[in-house]
C-alpha cells in the first residue's frame, strides 16, 4: 500500500487556505495541537472534513491521487467521484509523490452538528467539535478525538488519553464519560473518567 511522507499540519492549512468547507486536523497531531507542544513522532496525518464536503474538498487538489482506504486495500476515486457510503477515509498524496501525504477522514453532520457515525446519538456541535490554534489551525475537541481512540486503543492511543485527560474541563470529561458509556459501559477509560482531578488553579473536581 505505499509507504508515508506526511506534510506537516501547517502546510496542509496552507493547502486548505481557499476550501470553503469545515476541515480540521484529527489524530495525535490534534492532540498535541490542544496540549500546545509536539508530545511524540507522528507516522501520518490525519485531516478531517464532512462526508457531505469531500467532493467539493478533492476538486480543489487538481493533480492529486485519492483513494479509498477499506479492508486493507485501496480503491482509486475518479476526478469528481464520491467515496462508497460505507468509506471513512481517503489516502492522498500528488500524482508524482512516492508516498502518501495525509489521510483525509470523513465525518458524519446534521446541519451545524458533528455526528459519530459509530453511534449517531452522540453529537457535538461543530463551533464545539472543532477547536483552533492561536494561529488559527483547526483540530478536531481532544474530548471527540479520544472517543474516536477509545475503540481499540494502542499504546499510543493510551499513552495519548493519559496525557490529555488532567488537562480536559469538568465539561469536557463529562461529554466523553458520557459518550464512551453510550459505546462502550465496560470501557477502561471509564473507570479514570470518574476520578477527581485537579485543575492548574489548584480547585478539584469531578
Amino acid at each position: 500500500m505505499g509507504h508515508w511522507c506526511p506534510l506537516q499540519p501547517r502546510a496542509v492549512a496552507t493547502l486548505f487556505a481557499n476550501i470553503n468547507a469545515p476541515w480540521w486536523v484529527a489524530g495525535g497531531w490534534a492532540l498535541d495541537f490542544f496540549l500546545g507542544f509536539e508530545t511524540r513522532s507522528h507516522d501520518d496525518l490525519d485531516i478531517g472534513v464532512l462526508r457531505r464536503d469531500v467532493t467539493a474538498v478533492t476538486a480543489n487538489f487538481p493533480g492529486w491521487e485519492f483513494f479509498e482506504a477499506k479492508s486493507q486495500a485501496l480503491y482509486r476515486l475518479e476526478p469528481g467521484e464520491s467515496p462508497r457510503s460505507e468509506v471513512n477515509s481517503l489516502w492522498c498524496r500528488p500524482s508524482s509523490a512516492p508516498g502518501w501525504s495525509f489521510e483525509l477522514m470523513l465525518d458524519e453532520a446534521d446541519g451545524d452538528t458533528w455526528v459519530f457515525r459509530r453511534l449517531p446519538t452522540i453529537r457535538r456541535p461543530l463551533a464545539e467539535a472543532i477547536r483552533r490554534t492561536p494561529d488559527g489551525v483547526p483540530f478536531l475537541a481532544p474530548e471527540v478525538q479520544l472517543l474516536y481512540k477509545a475503540r481499540l486503543p494502542r499504546e499510543k492511543d493510551q499513552e495519548d488519553f493519559e496525557r490529555v485527560l488532567p488537562r480536559l474541563t469538568p465539561g469536557e470529561r463529562a461529554w466523553l464519560r458520557g459518550a464512551l458509556s453510550s459505546v462502550d459501559p465496560q470501557h477502561a477509560w471509564l473507570t479514570r473518567l470518574r476520578e477527581t482531578w485537579e485543575d492548574p488553579t489548584g480547585i478539584a473536581f469531578e
